[in-house]
């Protein structure tokens, strides 16, 4: 598969340098991968200098919400790689995501190679530093002029790169128990990576930033029962020494990071149980003392410690040691297979030549 280069975006590179604070997703790679769908055919691929989206005001993604995303890093550090970690997953995940809110599949091969492209022409703007990234953002709108309500007849997909430090803090969070709001609830689209699922959960994030917690834990939407996800990450617990996380169904996103921890976590000799996890379990093994660890995971995350529970009662439950060994050895071994500077033995990274 080629790619169409347009001799801007070379420009664009050549006049390009990284700020000294590149934070998370503010610094953006002056190029992107660009490819529209109509009449049922992908356009050719073409790598064009970054701008702004040109559209009609009657565009159904804006009124609609038919779009979806991908998150997904180049690794670039002590020289090695940069490397894709396990892409195709992402690009499945994106195709699953298309298939629910009824936009069409993109060929893997197309996803992959203007990922690549994207990564390729960037490399000298990935940071070098061991948990620094090259952060990709694959997404697809619906492009068609009309207030009518019916999937889109065409769609724009794009890649864009933003050279990233980390999300977070070395800190461990505070995270507030959503027990009022729900995410997502059984038959929706809550594992489908779309920006309603994230729009849905802003009210309970700035609730909980009122209230001095950094983020929220989403319980099920039925009974309000069983933990589910963060807004944005995965979720963790070590109780009596086994790492306990939620089952995935049809609500909660079927993290990559979250898969990818599992199989770690069962190399390295833990016991790892994926259950219905209910949330007063959680509370009182936090009591007790039995659960020694909470912690998020995900793509731009990584591992984050989770340090503090609490609801809207004023109820508060501390973690007694939140950067634990289990989180500490997970999340350094994650990084290391990331980065390359550990053996591959499931063939998860893909270099970027």
């Amino acid at each position: 598969m080629t790619i169409k280069i347009d001799p801007k975006a070379i420009d664009a590179l050549t006049n390009f340098t990284l700020p000294t604070e590149i934070g998370f997703g503010k610094t953006i790679v002056p190029i992107m991968a660009v490819t529209d769908y109509k009449d049922g055919v992908w356009s050719p691929l073409e790598l064009l200098p970054y701008a702004p989206i040109v559209m009609d005001p009657t565009c159904k993604v804006l009124h609609y919400g038919q779009e979806i995303f991908e998150g997904m890093k180049a690794y670039h550090v002590e020289e090695k790689g940069p490397y894709l970690f396990r892409p195709m997953m992402n690009a499945k995940r994106f195709n699953l995501s298309a298939q629910r809110m009824a936009m069409p599949d993109i060929p893997e091969e197309l996803y992959m190679e203007a990922v690549r492209s994207v990564v390729e022409y960037s490399t000298d703007f990935i940071p070098t530093k061991s948990g620094e990234s090259l952060y990709l953002r694959p997404f697809m709108i619906a492009t068609e002029n009309s207030l009518g309500i019916k999937p889109s007849d065409s769609y724009k997909f794009m890649v864009i790169a933003s050279p990233s430090g980390s999300y977070f803090k070395n800190e461990a969070l505070k995270v507030l128990i959503e027990r009022e709001f729900i995410r997502a609830s059984p038959g929706g689209m809550g594992y489908a990576k779309t920006g309603g699922n994230y729009a849905g959960s802003l009210i309970s994030a700035k609730k909980a930033r009122d209230l001095g917690y950094e983020q929220t834990l989403w319980l099920d939407g039925l009974e309000k029962k069983y933990i589910e996800e963060m807004s944005g990450m995965n979720f963790f617990a070590v109780i009596d020494g086994k790492i306990v996380t939620p089952t995935i169904q049809d609500t909660i996103l079927d993290g990559i990071t979250r898969n990818s921890l599992i199989t770690i976590a069962k190399d390295l000799g833990y016991e790892v149980s994926e259950e219905k996890f209910e949330i007063e379990k959680l509370l009182s093994s936090i009591e007790d003392g039995s659960c020694t660890e909470c912690f998020a995971c995900g793509t731009a995350a990584i591992i984050t410690p989770i340090g503090l529970f609490g609801d809207c009662t004023n109820n508060t439950w501390e973690v007694k040691n939140p950067i634990g060994p289990v989180s500490s050895k997970l999340k350094e071994t994650l990084l290391a297979l990331q980065e390359g500077r550990l053996e591959d033995k499931h063939e998860w990274r893909m270099e970027v030549k």
